[in-house]
């Protein structure tokens, strides 16, 4: 099925684990404390969620993502797409591997905005850049990097 709400609850982060699928693009992740009870438990894409969250590396970057923001943001979560699985940066990196300025205020405001506002935390792993908000409750985020063993570049 590649339309719905898929959702299971996740006893390695406390909450559960939702996602928003259309036309075979993920739309949307979130992490409510209980499951919807219109959603299906089952899909292929959860089955990797879980087999990453016990452990099993997954960069997930062959998931395909729709997102509908501005273009500046975009290209943010686009970047932050491309850091590495177990690592993470400064928000001022990502800034920069989005062909921003890190010196400019408004850049600065726009890369902020964008990983709060995620639409798909994990698919876009904004738990990955150190000094910045995040689309996930930051308990999911730090699980996240537990997870991942995650360590700053070099480390």
């Amino acid at each position: 099925m590649d339309v719905g709400v898929f959702a299971r609850a996740s006893e390695r982060l406390n909450r559960t684990v939702e996602i928003g699928v259309a036309s075979g693009r993920v739309i949307s992740v979130s992490f409510p404390e209980t499951p919807p009870d219109d959603a299906e438990s089952d899909h292929p894409l959860l089955d990797r969620v879980f087999a990453y969250l016990d452990g099993e590396a997954d960069h997930f970057d062959d998931v395909e993502v729709a997102l509908t923001v501005p273009t500046d943001q975009r290209r943010v979560l686009e970047a932050t797409r491309n850091v590495p699985h177990g690592e993470t940066v400064t928000l001022d990196r990502v800034i920069r591997m989005a062909g921003l300025d890190p010196d400019d205020r408004a850049d600065v405001e726009t890369a902020r905005t964008a990983l709060s506002e995620n639409p798909v935390p994990l698919f876009v792993p904004d738990h990955r850049v150190r000094d910045a908000p995040g689309g996930a409750p930051p308990s999911v985020a730090e699980r996240l990097r537990e997870i991942e063993g995650a360590r700053g570049p070099g480390a």
